[in-house]
């Protein structure tokens, strides 16, 4: 087994100083394009990497995020991860994602971790029931941080959100226009944050309609457990001709019930799930959804680190994303 190269081994195999093949490696110093070159193929050959961290510790400055999420595997979460990483590249930054499982001692270990391995900053969904002490802990290592969906109180940190209420009022209103007043909300189970908001949203526009009580089913926010979900509530309340989910991803696995349930998807019942995901455009139906484009609000989130990272002593910003309605074939006129 081969040994790690370090400086001092590029230096011998490009036949230099160890000092000349220092200030090479950060671009610094007054060295001929000849040396210069002669050293990086050096490098290139040993499949020499500098060390990040050392580099950190000696600039004061880390070109690494951390970035604190839950469920992964959600469609709408990757988007937003991969907007975030693509913008960080085009800055020269990378981005370290774990995912919390929305779990707050989980979620410290993650953020004691990120400190401890010198990330430059940090942007995060709390989990729900985080303690003050993990505030404490961010703040007093004064790491810049944006906090994304759920903001803590009291403008402690930049925060980028959606304005989830008139969001979901729209959706309600949209559906009224066509005729449904059988109207039920599909999805999520925390009554915390996002979710609390939303559901004001719902109750707000089902009494301004002037239909019968809000009609609220828990599930996961999945395409298995929006099956199944959708599958219980339709054969509980067989009387709904309109669903609207917390997500995309719940709103596909209530599309995947009703057809399972021979229930015509935009004439028997329509459904409108919320994120827009690309997997929304190729749900069969494509699906009607309440999109705020998660690629660019991840690019969002890290215009706004970068921004606190580079300028510190900006005052706290927060910024809410509006939803736009995206009708496709899943919704159409009571029958």
């Amino acid at each position: 087994m081969t040994s790690k190269p370090k400086l001092e081994t590029v230096a011998r195999e490009a036949g230099v100083s160890l000092a000349t093949v220092s200030q090479v490696m950060r671009g610094k110093g007054r060295i001929s394009e000849s040396t210069r070159k002669r050293v990086m193929e050096a490098a290139n050959r040993l499949n020499y990497v500098p060390d990040g961290r050392a580099a950190s510790m000696r600039s004061g400055v880390s070109k690494e995020i951390g970035m604190a999420i839950h469920d992964i595997a959600n469609s709408f979460n990757a988007e937003v991860i991969s907007g975030v990483s693509a913008y960080l590249e085009t800055e020269g930054y990378l981005v370290s994602v774990l995912d919390a499982q929305d779990d707050a001692r989980i979620q410290r270990r993650q953020l004691e971790a990120f400190i401890g391995n010198s990330r430059g900053g940090l942007i995060w969904v709390p989990a729900k029931n985080t303690p003050y002490s993990s505030i404490e802990l961010l703040q007093t290592q004064q790491i810049p941080t944006v906090s994304f969906l759920r903001a803590w109180p009291g403008d402690l940190f930049d925060h980028i959100g959606i304005k989830n209420a008139d969001a979901i009022g729209t959706a309600v209103d949209y559906l009224s226009s066509l005729g449904h007043r059988h109207i039920a909300y599909l999805g999520g189970e925390a009554n915390f944050g996002v979710r609390i908001e939303r559901l004001e949203g719902f109750r707000r526009a089902m009494r301004r309609i002037g239909s019968a009580p809000p009609l609220i089913w828990d599930s996961r926010d999945d395409k298995i457990s929006g099956k199944t979900a959708m599958q219980a509530l339709l054969a509980a309340h067989p009387q709904i001709s309109a669903v609207v989910c917390n997500g995309d991803m719940t709103a596909i696995g209530a599309l995947a019930a009703c057809a399972e349930m021979n229930r015509r998807i935009g004439e028997d019942i329509s459904i409108i799930g919320f994120d827009g995901t690309q997997d929304a455009q190729i749900a069969t139906p494509a699906l009607t959804t309440l999109s705020i484009n998660p690629n660019e609000m991840g690019r969002k989130l890290a215009q706004v680190l970068l921004n606190r990272i580079a300028n510190p002593d900006l005052p706290i910003t927060a910024s809410l994303v509006a939803a736009d309605l995206v009708i496709r074939k899943s919704t159409g006129p009571a029958v």
